[in-house]
Order: C-alpha cells, then sequence, then structure tokens
C-alpha cells in the first residue's frame, strides 16, 4: 500500500518520490529564472526607452567623445537582438531584418570599424518594440537544457542563461551612459524602472 504521505501522482505512475521531487524543484529554479531574466531585460530595455524618448532632436545627432545617441541605442538594440538569438547565424535571417534592410544595410554595427550610420528615433523606437516583443518570447521558451547549455556565441564562453544577464548588464550599462549624458545637458535624471514581467 503506497505512504499516504506521498502525492497521488508520485505512487500512481509509480515513478521514485525524491526523483520527482528533484525535477519539480528544477522545474520551478527553471520558472524562477526565466521570471527575474525577464524582469530585468525589460526593466533594462524600458531605462533606454526613456534615453531614445527624453534626448532633444538636437543631441540626437550630435557627436560626441562616445558616439551620437542614436548610435548608441542602436549598438544596444543590435545586440539585445543579437544576443537573444540562439546562433550569429540566426540574426540576419530574422523576418524584422529583411523588412528592415533600411535600418542593418550592410550590418556594420557588427564590423571592427567606427559605425557611420545614423538612426532616426522613429527607427528605434520600432527596433525597440521589436527587441521587447523578442525578449519576452525568447525567455518564454527557455528550457532547463537550453539555460544550462552553451551561449550560442564563440566569443561568450557561458551558458545561456548567463548570456541574458550579460545581455541586460549591457543594456543597462548604455542606457547609464545616455542617462548622464542627458542630465550632464539640463536634463532630469532618468526615473528608476522597477521589476516588470
Amino acid at each position: 500500500m503506497p505512504s499516504s504521505s506521498l502525492p497521488c501522482s508520485a505512487w500512481i505512475s509509480g515513478m521514485d518520490f525524491s526523483r520527482r521531487i528533484g525535477e519539480t524543484q528544477r522545474t520551478m529554479e527553471v520558472e524562477v529564472y526565466k521570471k527575474l531574466a525577464l524582469s530585468q531585460l525589460l526593466a533594462a530595455l524600458e531605462t533606454l526607452q526613456q534615453t531614445i524618448e527624453r534626448t532633444s532632436d538636437e543631441a540626437w545627432y550630435e557627436d560626441h567623445t562616445d558616439d551620437q545617441v542614436n548610435r548608441v541605442v542602436f549598438h544596444t538594440l543590435y545586440y539585445t537582438d543579437l544576443y537573444l538569438c540562439s546562433a550569429p547565424e540566426e540574426f540576419r535571417n530574422q523576418e524584422y531584418h529583411a523588412s528592415h534592410r533600411e535600418v542593418f544595410r550592410d550590418y556594420e554595427e557588427g564590423e571592427n570599424r567606427p559605425p557611420q550610420h545614423q538612426y532616426s528615433r522613429e527607427q528605434l523606437r520600432d527596433y525597440y518594440d521589436f527587441c521587447v516583443r523578442k525578449v519576452r518570447r525568447v525567455i518564454g521558451a527557455e528550457t532547463d537544457d537550453s539555460l544550462a547549455g552553451p551561449s550560442g556565441f564563440s566569443w561568450r564562453e557561458c551558458s545561456r542563461a548567463e548570456v541574458h544577464l550579460y545581455n541586460a548588464r549591457h543594456i543597462q550599462h548604455h542606457a547609464a551612459q545616455l542617462g548622464l549624458r542627458h542630465q550632464l545637458s539640463g536634463g532630469p535624471p532618468l526615473r528608476w524602472v522597477g521589476e516588470r514581467g
């Protein structure tokens, strides 16, 4: 007779209860990680969005020692998009890229040379929206195995789980950089963005 302390599903299926608990625990941990990663990526992107909306038209294309605001925003979104892919080959083959050739052009951002292209605020608002949708889709589809697997990028020797954290840090780095630039030119500080989801 099965022990009354075991859940019904454990003894009906004949599974070892401790193994089932381990799998349940791992599933819960993966779901918690996905919730946290999603929240932090979306919060970082929302912080970046503030710089898109708050930067004056004059400052948008203004030369700066770092780079023009539009190029820093594009760089940030470009790598957000890239690191959400499972491998570099997937990046250029996305439908969004095919339908926005005027934005991606020759993919100079991925080259080891100073950027020349400029991007309108409207182009980057659209790319931002694409990245937000992609974050939700990609993080939602991750599994225990995919998160434990390699990042998919030879130059990022870490797990897929870590590359998502790296991605959030990269977004936040550039959002803070642009936010400080905006504040030093007399604008208000960026609003703190709490957890999102």
